[in-house]
């Protein structure tokens, strides 16, 4: 049988409910927990579809069936992460009472000196804050995915908001950069255009 033959059958089970062809163990739920896996954004249900080669209505109960499965609800364990749907998608979140375990690893992990990268991007964000990674990485002209990560990890932005119509998530610098900084507010940031070689352009007038 082809790939597009068992994704097909699997589709068909999961619609019509056969036994033997539990949603969350089924190719479509492998496939989609790959996808989700390296997923920086939500994923709607449409794109999620696309990817596997699946009927949206089988991919909706499939990914309500991954949901019940990590949270422990068809007789296996609670699992560490969930899938949480934000802003119209789905994507993989640490759980919140896990939070500070996840935050302790990262910051024992990771060296407390940042990468010129890491520095450059939390400029970005700190002076074009609230901001999407894709905006980011078109300032900065380079993939930001494992950086803003990093960022993400050491506390010193967080997700703001996700766009309802996009599903990008928005970032935001934390009080923890306040403290970093030394400074009380954003404010207090010094301008960049008298730094730049033409003493013109920059963050300061929206370039």
């Amino acid at each position: 049988m082809t790939d597009d033959a068992t994704r097909a059958s699997s589709a068909s089970a999961v619609i019509e409910g056969e036994p033997e062809a539990r949603a969350e163990n089924t190719p479509i739920a492998r496939s989609l927990e790959a996808i989700l896996m390296v997923a920086d954004e939500p994923q709607s249900l449409v794109s999620l579809a696309t990817a596997v080669g699946a009927p949206v209505p089988a991919v909706r109960q499939t990914i309500e069936a991954l949901v019940a499965d990590f949270d422990g609800e068809t007789g296996g364990p609670r699992r560490g992460f969930e899938l949480r749907e934000v802003g119209g998608g789905w994507r993989f979140y640490v759980r919140e009472e896990l939070d500070p375990v996840v935050r302790d690893f990262v910051l024992t992990q990771n060296p407390t000196k940042l990468s010129q990268a890491a520095l450059e991007t939390l400029a970005v964000i700190a002076y074009k804050q609230p901001i999407t990674r894709s905006s980011i990485a078109q300032i900065r002209a380079v993939n930001v995915d494992s950086v803003v990560r990093t960022l993400l990890g050491r506390g010193l932005i967080t997700e703001s908001f996700t766009d309802s119509e996009t599903g990008a998530i928005n970032y935001e610098t934390t009080e923890l950069l306040l403290i970093h900084l030394g400074i009380n507010s954003l404010d207090e940031l010094p301008l960049i255009s008298p730094l730049l070689s033409d003493g013109s352009g920059g963050f300061d007038d929206g370039i």
